[in-house]
């Protein structure tokens, strides 16, 4: 069986969750709690491109804004 999510002729969503963490999802699969579908559903190469594109800090949210000194105590 393959795996899914290596599947090159897929059809995929890229999820995000709160702490902007992308996923490559397929388009058949419940987009699990915590996740939200921001681009797709693509092919897996289109979905791979916005991923490298737009989530370029691949920190979460909660350590960039701890280690930037973006929070208060």
């Amino acid at each position: 069986m393959t795996n899914p999510f290596d599947d090159e002729s897929g059809i995929f969503l890229v999820l995000v969750n709160d702490e902007g963490q992308h996923s490559l999802w397929p388009r058949f699969a419940d987009v699990p709690a915590g996740w939200t579908p921001t681009f797709g559903p693509a092919g897996r190469a289109a979905c791979l491109t916005h991923i490298e594109s737009t989530w370029t800090d691949l920190r979460p949210k909660s350590l960039i804004a701890a280690t930037d000194g973006s929070t208060t105590h």
